[in-house]
């Protein structure tokens, strides 16, 4: 509401106008008039006013119906309307109501009255725009919300394409700490390809090795989401997985483990259709723990999410030396995971690049878990 507030006077008499301007222009209020119930219509639209004082009993149009037409213009604000004529009568006061009035004043009109009334019907004006306005406010910040909801969508999409649904949604909603920019973390890392598959790609038809691959690649993402694994990269049968890293989890080897063990599962459920087709693939996994650089590897338009370290090495040479449905792993991850897993020992194995010979076990599979009360 405008200040000084604005009142509109409706009134066929021009001393009744004069009166009411004279007490109300006192106590610093803006006045406009009109004379009948047309001229009173074209002043609201014109003026827009705070407040109206409106005479009932005018020629041609009278209050009542003047009040009627206002209310049913839904392009106007809320504007209070206080009924004044010389009818007292209690039918009168609730036509005036029912017509659209939000208070009555009687002729003769006391300034007393006359001021309380719109003081308060001025109050209760602003109170309203007050409402208004933060509903409308309300509803600007819902409105971009939403469009901040469906541009996050729109990225966290984009970003899948590229990055795991963790590492993409800890970019998408920000943070304290860049999730790309370069750490140390101790991970968990899996590495896993498909024994025979270099001599299958080359003797198969490019065709039926895509068929393959999509197979193999859409059951090891399921399990990779599943067991919350960050792929960092997949290189035609080739995948390297690491846990702990961009989201801490609790116990990442188990994790690890849990997944190799799924996918060697999964694969020999595939291997079994791929037979039928003459392909003879099998599953390899490596996986080892340690510490890794970790952070955005790339360049502008083309970024990856990558793990430098000597456990990243580690695990791809303990996939290379496992053989079809063996999951070969450190010494440190058959640690971290004896109480749920059964390994057997494969020794010392001197892989390239490391200095020292590797103490390797083989997973055989999980522990069975013992039933309450069964015997020791």
């Amino acid at each position: 509401m405008r200040e000084p507030p604005r009142i509109l006077i409706v009134d066929d008499v021009p001393a009744n106008v004069h009166i009411l301007q004279s007490r109300l222009a006192a106590h610093g209020y803006d006045i406009v008039t009109a004379t009948d119930g047309e001229a009173a219509l074209a002043a609201v639209k014109e003026t827009e006013p705070d407040l109206i004082l409106l005479d009932v009993m005018m020629p041609k149009m009278d209050g009542f119906e003047v009040c009627r037409r206002l209310r049913a213009d839904a392009s106007l604000p809320f504007i209070p309307i206080i009924m004044v004529t010389a009818k007292a009568d209690p039918k009168d006061v609730v036509a005036g109501l029912e017509a659209g009035g939000d208070e009555y004043l009687t002729k003769p009109v006391d300034q007393p009255a006359l001021v309380a009334r719109v003081k308060s019907m001025l109050r209760i004006k602003s109170l309203h725009d007050t409402v208004e306005a933060l509903a409308a406010e309300r509803a600007e910040l819902n409105k971009a919300l939403e469009r901040r909801v469906e541009e996050q969508v729109g990225q966290l999409e984009q970003l899948k394409r590229f990055f795991s649904p963790q590492l993409a949604e800890l970019i998408v909603a920000g943070g304290a700490e860049d999730p790309l920019k370069s750490h140390r973390r101790e991970v968990t890392v899996v590495f896993l390809d498909l024994r025979g598959f270099t001599a299958f790609a080359e003797t198969a038809e490019p065709e039926e090795v895509m068929g393959v691959l999509r197979e193999y690649h859409a059951a090891m993402g399921t399990l990779i989401l599943e067991h919350e694994g960050t792929l960092e990269r997949f290189t035609g049968d080739g995948m390297m997985i690491f846990f702990n890293d961009p989201v801490p989890v609790d116990n990442p080897a188990e994790r690890a483990v849990r997944m190799a063990v799924a996918m060697r599962e999964r694969v020999a459920e595939l291997s079994r259709g791929w037979r039928k087709r003459g392909h003879d693939l099998a599953l390899g996994v490596g996986i080892s723990q340690g510490y890794a650089t970790i952070g955005a590897i790339g360049f502008e338009g083309r970024w990856d999410y990558g793990a430098i370290g000597t456990v990243t090495n580690l695990s791809a040479r303990l996939c290379g030396e496992a053989k079809g449905g063996q999951i070969l792993v450190s010494s440190r991850v058959a640690n971290a995971v004896e109480d749920v897993v059964e390994t057997e020992e494969v020794g010392a194995l001197t892989l390239k690049g490391l200095l020292k010979p590797v103490p390797t076990l083989n997973v055989l599979g999980l522990k069975a878990v013992r039933s309450r009360g069964s015997d020791p």
